[in-house]
């Protein structure tokens, strides 16, 4: 895929330049690339900000997903910038390839994220933080045809993220749970609302267990409303991140999809690059 292999040439030069941050955090814990943009996990946004900026730095990132299923594909690529450990910008432009009705959908997605308290390995508590997504289609043809109420929507969403160092045999243990107020059909790319129902409150999770500083493998869980009454089901994948150094993460995942605009059984892989300054 051509952005992919954009990506990884990217990479490879942002690793010869020092980065904008000092770098003082820890390895992998700002996470990896969320396919909306956000730092995250592969299908989960989660409380802590992408990047390795402390309270007095920022950080700019940039990423490429490709997710690819029985039916469909999905490419994604963006970029986000953490202000002083207090606030990300994120943008994300996703392309959604449906071969059966030989089109394509493009999704334009702007995030924000504020941290409203704690450090995910410092504090007592969780680290905490609040996101909003706006998505808007740039055709809506699809989204209309389905059913849906509109082509552009606004998801809102509350994090908690908590490392534990060597608190299972030894090994860090890294869960985040995130609840989401959305109407949002696919992510948005078959638009927002539709006769079946309307905003809901979802439910996300993750958890990872770290084999060793660089190597983490996790499961990742995400509720779905089922707004157009097309048999849209909750998401899981099973993930492996490498994060190397702070230049650079890739995250390998299988992906179980469920029900995509009727079409059953969508399960397939995933596979994402970002490259941090």
């Amino acid at each position: 895929m051509n952005k992919l292999k954009l990506l990884l040439v990217c990479v490879t030069t942002f690793a010869v330049f020092d980065s904008f941050a000092s770098q003082g955090k820890l390895l992998a814990t700002p996470g990896v690339s969320q396919i909306e943009g956000s730092g995250g996990g592969g299908i989960v946004p989660w409380a802590q900000l992408a990047g390795y900026a402390s309270e007095d730095e920022f950080a700019v990132n940039g990423f490429c997903s490709r997710a690819d299923v029985t039916d469909y594909s999905l490419d994604v690529c963006g970029a986000q910038i953490n202000l002083f450990n207090r606030v990300e910008l994120s943008y994300a432009q996703q392309n959604f390839a449906v071969p059966a009705l030989d089109t394509e959908i493009e999704q334009a997605i702007t995030g924000v994220k504020v941290r409203l308290y704690g450090d995910i390995v410092y504090s007592d508590w969780p680290q905490l933080t609040l996101g909003a997504q706006h998505k808007s289609l740039d055709d809506g043809t699809v989204a209309t045809l389905v059913g849906a109420e509109d082509t552009s929507g606004t998801d809102i969403y509350l994090a908690a993220s908590k490392l534990h160092l060597g608190a299972i045999a030894g090994y860090n243990w890294f869960w985040n749970i995130t609840t989401r107020y959305s109407e949002a059909n696919q992510l948005g790319l078959l638009g927002y609302g539709g006769a079946n129902g309307s905003e809901k409150l979802l439910f996300e999770g993750s958890t990872a267990i770290f084999l060793s500083r660089e190597i983490a493998v996790g499961v990742e869980y995400r509720q779905k409303s089922n707004n157009l009454g097309l048999g849209e089901q909750d998401w899981q994948d099973l993930f492996v991140a490498w994060m190397p150094n702070k230049y650079v993460s890739v995250t390998a995942a299988y992906l179980d999809l469920g029900s995509i605009a009727g079409a059953p059984d969508q399960t397939g892989w995933y596979l994402s690059v970002t490259g941090y300054w």
